[in-house]
């Protein structure tokens, strides 16, 4: 094991949850204010994961107020709190960027059974 991995392996958060796509997640971030920290939820579906072990990332997509937003969230960063998983869904693709120019009930996916 070379020094790159010893030190990656070490910044591996083990309480990473077990994201898949499609899945309905809330994100709880630490944002720093100033001197001031604060915890900043943001609730979406993750329509993509990238990467594998410590540089692996995940994509959420939320609307809000009719605008869609997007953001990447590296999976083992200290800046990420933790992940709740509300709902799991099934889809049938690796990434889910056709719910971009979607929206109202074309946007829907399946729950799993």
């Amino acid at each position: 094991m070379n020094l790159i991995d010893q030190i990656e392996s070490e910044n591996i958060n083990p309480a990473a949850a077990k994201l898949a796509i499609g899945d309905e997640v809330r994100v709880h971030v630490r944002i720093k204010d100033g001197d001031k920290a604060r915890i900043q939820v943001f609730e979406g579906t993750v329509i993509a994961l990238k990467g594998s072990g410590p540089r692996a990332s995940f994509t959420v997509r939320k609307n809000s107020f009719g605008v869609g937003v997007e953001r990447v969230f590296p999976l083992h960063s200290p800046t990420v709190d933790k992940v709740e998983v509300k709902v799991q869904h099934s889809v049938r693709r690796a990434k889910l960027y056709y719910l971009r120019e979607r929206s109202g009930k074309s946007a829907r996916l399946k729950d799993a059974n």
